[in-house]
């Protein structure tokens, strides 16, 4: 992209407002985001963001998004480190698949939260001739139906085996859906591995467990933008200056931290997320009985702040929450 970040952010928060914004009720009560709310975003340009653009700048694009509609937005961030995984990567999915996922043109989601918890890996895998042969499951995988590909997480003794599959359903790849009280349009499913070959070419990367562990801290800012969105959308509809502030303030604390601070991004992830409830709870008071209508966006704001709370969460984030809660 040859536009200055800030030409970057500007057009973004355009697109979340004259676009986003508008679909977002529509897109709160469908069975799936609507098409057009996905390809606005392709066509202006911002699948490959991940590859082009440095940390800050992806941030604030996404919080720019979120404050349009939290449900896009949510599927769209799936793809940034599926296609940041295909462009990096030195083995053949590279040639294979970067250029079209960089383009939108090809879309990926991403499977490796449950790498996360602690105990017996839920997916594991095991070399087959010059492939994988993945077993076990893997829950939230986000945007069923509107991905092309998934970046697939598998345990094998230490390591993480990374690999682009086909997002499509087989005899040996079964989904799901999970049905959630917001964001449910994303389509997020459980995945289950039964025998599935993963080709030795759709390999991105195997890389020590530990090493990926310390490496996903490093990306806890990014999931705060979502809660800035959201919080952005309710400070716009309620134009108090108060909560103007509260936002400038807690944006600012989060993009002054160091990514391995990981204490200190803790509480600046809490407070993003408490700020977001905030918030949303002030602009239902301001709205009124309204507010509880599927017509309206207070409620619709409400619930997503809901969802800020829980997602990308950490035991340290949880717990920051926990503490700021009772400290009031």
């Amino acid at each position: 992209m040859s536009e200055s970040p800030q030409a970057l952010i500007a057009r973004a928060q355009e697109l979340a407002d004259d676009v986003l914004f508008p679909g977002s009720l529509e897109a709160d009560t469908a069975e799936e985001v609507p098409h057009a709310q996905l390809q606005a975003i392709a066509d202006a340009g911002f699948y490959g963001i991940s590859t082009q653009c440095n940390a800050a700048t992806i941030a604030a694009i996404i919080e720019a998004f979120a404050s349009g509609c939290l449900t896009t937005t949510f599927v769209f961030t799936q793809h940034l480190g599926a296609c940041a995984a295909a462009y990096h990567s030195d083995g053949p999915v590279r040639d294979e698949l970067a250029a079209a996922m960089v383009a939108g043109q090809i879309r990926g989601g991403v499977a490796f939260a449950h790498m996360l918890r602690p105990g017996t890996p839920l997916t594991t895998a095991v070399p087959t001739g010059d492939g994988w042969l993945y077993n076990g499951t893997a829950p939230w995988v986000t945007g069923w139906g509107h991905i092309d590909v998934v970046h697939a997480a598998a345990r094998h003794n230490e390591d993480i085996v990374w690999a682009l599959i086909d997002a499509r359903e087989s005899a040996t790849l079964v989904s799901t859906r999970i049905r959630f009280a917001v964001v449910d349009a994303t389509q997020t499913e459980v995945l289950a591995y039964r025998n599935h070959v993963v080709p030795g070419s759709r390999v991105t990367k195997v890389e020590n467990y530990e090493s990926w562990k310390a490496r996903y801290q490093l990306g806890l800012r990014t999931n705060g933008s979502l809660a800035l969105g959201v919080a952005a959308r309710c400070c716009a509809l309620l134009n108090n200056p108060v909560f103007d502030e509260r936002l400038r303030t807690t944006r600012n604390q989060l993009n002054a931290i160091e990514p391995a601070d990981g204490a200190a991004m803790a509480t600046a992830r809490a407070a993003a997320s408490l700020l977001a409830v905030d918030a949303a709870v002030a602009l239902v008071a301001q709205t009124g009985g309204s507010a509880v209508m599927l017509s309206d966006h207070a409620q619709r704001l409400m619930r997503e702040a809901m969802f800020v709370m829980v997602q990308g969460q950490t035991p340290a984030i949880k717990a920051e929450m926990l503490d700021q809660l009772e400290t009031r």
